[in-house]
């Protein structure tokens, strides 16, 4: 980065003063703790409404300008938003595969029903569905976007419609302290607290480069390996284009090390074929536990019929068999199968398509009801990571403190939502982390280190 000389430094402090009297506001006051937030997305508008409504002066640095402030936000839960997840501590936490129990302050002192209470307190109603998915009840995210945009504004926040290039910390020309110099061209400030809240990798159109990384490597800080989570499957072969489309809702899912037989994830829900692999709730979740993924390592196992056992589904096929017993196998599966199932799912049991249904034998019923039981996928990678919903690794949490998101190595920086290197399953648990880091952020950040 280059430095900055005093010409060109700023005291937004000063820029806020003006922006917020205007508003017809409390007076600002010079000696307010001056606040920089470097991101404007979730973890970035709740931090600096947190760190304001504290009593701090603060900026929010936008890449995308002043008025995109929630970019990302505006188009998760396929447009709806899935706000949070009303669990409790132990089911939030069981659904954090990496880092949790770095997680348990940010949690306890803003959990799920704190973050349903904050919204509703801004006038967006929400809705609980399955799973304990937590939604507006408009199913607009563009709701839960607008309503921090107002409350970023109603605490008295600056937005600054521009990209950081990087930040340095050094001691004010008197002597007296520390300061950060954010150098963001023309818009560059000197503050007393800089929170990054740059998002991860994934989405790169909405503004989610990796600048975050690079700042925080600057100040010294570690960053893991960064993978896409939340992402697509990819899958070899033929097997899932013949299926493209096709949605399963209520089956059994088991991604499967195939050397070994260890179960990697499990769950039950919903998974969808496409034309590369397999997509949907659970196909996401499991790319969280795959990230050593390469092909050949895993295979997906789906159980088509979950409510039945062997000798149930034998019994069902033998119903269905005596009914059709003059029609050929192949036209035999529409009352067990979806349409676009039952030609891969033939092939797989190894039965020719045109054997009569009379013929079918008692070894052939068991082998289709294994089948049935565990339709086999196998597995090769994952989609990259701009598809993905969110990036797994990030800044050590190691390296920042659980209770106030501020770094060990560096006083006067924190970190919050995906930057960090912690994530979750879906539901809503990903956007609970990012509130409650950021919430945690902005008031540790506000707070004057005599308090």
């Amino acid at each position: 980065m280059e430095r900055m000389t005093n010409t060109e430094k700023k005291d937004y402090g000063t820029a806020a003063e003006l922006a917020f009297e205007s508003a017809g506001n409390v007076p600002y006051h010079t000696d307010r703790i001056k606040v920089a937030v470097i991101g404007g997305g979730a973890a970035g508008m709740m931090a600096a409404a947190a760190a304001a409504r504290a009593g701090a002066a603060v900026t929010v640095y936008e890449r995308n300008g002043s008025g995109m402030l929630g970019r990302k936000l505006g188009i998760t839960g396929k447009g709806r938003c899935n706000v949070t997840n009303d669990a409790t501590r132990d089911e939030f936490l069981e659904n954090v595969p990496r880092n949790p129990r770095f997680l348990y302050a940010a949690y306890a002192a803003f959990p799920p029903q704190d973050v349903m209470a904050y919204f509703e307190s801004l006038g967006v109603p929400l809705k609980t569905e399955r799973g304990r998915r937590v939604f507006p009840v408009s199913d607009k995210a563009s709701d839960i976007v607008d309503a921090l945009k107002r409350e970023v504004r109603a605490s008295g926040c600056h937005v600054v419609g521009a990209r950081v290039r990087g930040i340095k910390k050094e001691k004010e020309n008197n002597g007296s302290g520390e300061r950060f110099d954010v150098d963001a061209g023309d818009r560059s400030g000197v503050f007393d607290r800089v929170i990054i809240c740059t998002g991860g990798l994934s989405y790169p159109r909405t503004g989610s480069e990796g600048d975050g990384y690079r700042m925080a490597e600057s100040f010294g800080h570690t960053v893991t390996e960064l993978v896409p989570s939340l992402v697509p499957i990819v899958c070899p072969g033929g097997l899932c284009p013949s299926m493209q489309g096709l949605s399963l809702r209520n089956v059994g899912l088991k991604i499967v090390e195939k050397n070994s037989g260890k179960v990697a994830y499990e769950d039950f829900g919903e998974i969808m074929f496409t034309h590369f692999g397999l997509t949907g709730p659970m196909a996401l979740s499991a790319s969280a536990r795959l990230h050593d993924i390469v092909p050949g390592k895993y295979e997906a196992q789906i159980d088509l019929k979950p409510a039945l056992d062997m000798q149930t589904l034998d019994a069902r096929l033998l119903s269905d068999f005596s009914k059709y017993k003059n029609r050929d196998f192949q036209n035999s599966l529409s009352g067990l199968l979806p349409q676009k199932m039952i030609e891969p799912f033939v092939g797989m049991t190894g039965i020719p398509a045109d054997l009569k249904v009379n013929s079918v034998t008692r070894e052939m019923r068991k082998r289709i009801a294994e089948c049935l039981k565990c339709f086999m996928v196998p597995l090769s990678g994952l989609r990259p990571v701009e598809e993905a919903i969110i990036t797994s690794g990030g800044v050590s949490v190691r390296e920042i403190d659980p209770k106030t998101m501020e770094s060990k190595l560096v006083p006067g920086l924190y970190f919050a939502g995906e930057i960090i290197d912690t994530d979750a399953y879906t539901g809503g648990y990903n956007l609970q982390i990012a509130w409650s880091t950021a919430r945690l952020a902005g008031l540790a950040a506000a707070k004057r280190k005599s308090e």
